[in-house]
């Protein structure tokens, strides 16, 4: 056998296991191929199940939102009721320091006019002690509104 010979059986030989090593791998990818036809043959059935799960999702969603504001408007007057309690509330607290600003004001404008003009001991006790009545007389019908 001349060179030539051998050099062509060389590579028959090699042709030979490189077919071999194809025929295995286009196997595997023949196998892979029929396991994604598999998968798309499924895929429109999966869809429609996820489809139907999706719109029960959505209708029971819907009624839970609507189950939720049904019961936000039957609490909304509550809030508003809250709301104005604590408006009367901050108005009354408001109108109490008021009143005793003044009361403190006037007791001060008391004792100064008792050291102003030098009433000591209890003129000037009895002074103060009417003063203080009437002025907690006046506050009490101001805060009735003149109800008695």
């Amino acid at each position: 056998m001349d060179y030539l010979g051998i050099g062509v059986l060389i590579i028959g030989i090699a042709f030979a296991i490189v077919s071999i090593f194809l025929i295995k791998a286009l196997n595997n990818l023949a196998n892979v191929l029929g396991g994604v036809r598999k998968t798309v043959d499924q895929l429109p059935e999966q869809l429609d199940s996820v489809m139907k799960e999706t719109s029960n999702v959505l209708n029971n969603s819907n009624d839970t939102l609507a189950d939720v504001n049904e019961k936000i408007r039957a609490l909304s007057p509550l809030f508003y009721i809250v709301g104005d309690i604590g408006e009367s509330s901050r108005k009354l607290t408001s109108s109490l320091v008021d009143m005793t600003h003044s009361m403190k004001e006037s007791t001060h404008e008391g004792e100064q006019k008792i050291n102003e003009e030098g009433w000591r001991g209890i003129y000037g006790a009895l002074a103060l002690t009417y003063y203080l009545t009437q002025k907690r007389k006046e506050l009490k019908t101001a805060s009735t509104g003149g109800q008695s």
